[in-house]
């Protein structure tokens, strides 16, 4: 064990170097370049103001009133991980937002009840204050499901929407046993390099080395003394995920909305937590569950990909980004 640990070490620490990943990154990642530039929002939340990370990246090419891409990340994701498909829209005429939401990524971290809505009005925010009035809203994972908030609050700003394996497609308080803040934050700060690297090998259904970048970075706040910040923070997002279901609501959306679903997708939040090796085979089913998610919103179309996990938009860029130009133009 402890030579698999040293090995997975050496290893994250080559690629970083090769990648320029800092070996110790603080709660806001700086130090950490973005694919694009990063701009900054004072997003309000209980009466103080956070800075809000997002990057704001134009057509390549000269496209009069081009159409706006809001691409929303996922819970151990940030905004950086979009660069292929940010790359793909811009170059296909559409001007792309991509934030990260206050406790993400570059943004600040602070310790304060995060929710869905509170999320979606920062966007919604931002994008005022960027003068955009409509956007198509695409939305990976956790970001999936304040994409889905985000329409339901905004339905007059959002032309249409994209799901791209979507957590909360379950109601997970249903089956995943409750956790205390405490025992939530406990767990985050037991994180290791190697747990994170063996987390995020769950989402493909093959290890390719470019993916070594978004299991370093998180890796690398790991021995920062901001890092209980960040533990929090995720403990906090955990609770969020887990305690506002968006499955529900899925019937109320009245936009054009894609379903993407890598067909090999079994993730659960809170998997580890479930003891129950039944309900552990009866859940997390992407197969099923893109099938009845695509069924239960009016206008949707769904999209399977074979032989993909959780993250279409990097284990199968080019399909992914066929099927999203296709369907926002």
């Amino acid at each position: 064990m402890k030579l698999r640990l040293l090995v997975a070490c050496l290893l994250l620490a080559v690629y970083a170097q090769a990648q320029n990943i800092p070996k110790s990154l603080n709660a806001t990642l700086d130090g950490y370049e973005y694919p694009y530039p990063v701009e900054y929002f004072d997003a309000s939340v209980e009466g103080k103001t956070y800075k809000m990370a997002y990057m704001d990246v134009a057509p390549s090419k000269k496209v009069s009133n081009p159409q706006v891409v809001m691409l929303l990340h996922g819970k151990n994701f940030f905004g950086a991980y979009w660069g292929q498909t940010i790359k793909a829209l811009s170059e296909n005429g559409f001007r792309v937002i991509v934030p990260d939401q206050v406790g993400f990524g570059k943004s600040e971290k602070p310790e304060i009840y995060y929710n869905f809505h509170q999320l979606a009005q920062n966007t919604h925010e931002l994008l005022q204050q960027l003068g955009i009035k409509k956007v198509h809203v695409v939305g990976h994972s956790m970001g999936g499901m304040l994409a889905t908030r985000f329409a339901l609050l905004y339905p007059q700003a959002t032309e249409k929407l994209v799901l791209e394996n979507p957590i909360g497609l379950e109601d997970y308080r249903l089956f995943v046993p409750f956790k205390t803040m405490d025992e939530l934050y406990q767990s985050e700060l037991k994180r290791t390099a190697e747990s994170i690297r063996t987390y995020h090998q769950s989402y493909y259904t093959a290890w390719n080395q470019a993916y070594d970048e978004w299991v370093q970075v998180p890796a690398a706040q790991i021995g920062h003394p901001d890092y209980p910040i960040v533990a929090k923070a995720s403990a906090l997002t955990y609770a969020m995920i887990y305690q506002q279901p968006v499955v529900y609501e899925f019937e109320k959306l009245k936009m054009p909305a894609l379903v993407v679903v890598g067909q090999e997708d079994r993730t659960i939040v809170g998997k580890g937590y479930i003891k129950d090796k039944q309900k552990l085979q009866e859940h997390g089913q992407y197969p099923e569950l893109g099938k009845r998610t695509a069924t239960a919103i009016p206008n949707a179309k769904l999209i399977e990909i074979p032989n993909v996990g959780h993250i279409p938009h990097l284990e199968a860029v080019n399909k992914f980004n066929e099927a999203l130009v296709k369907f926002l133009k």
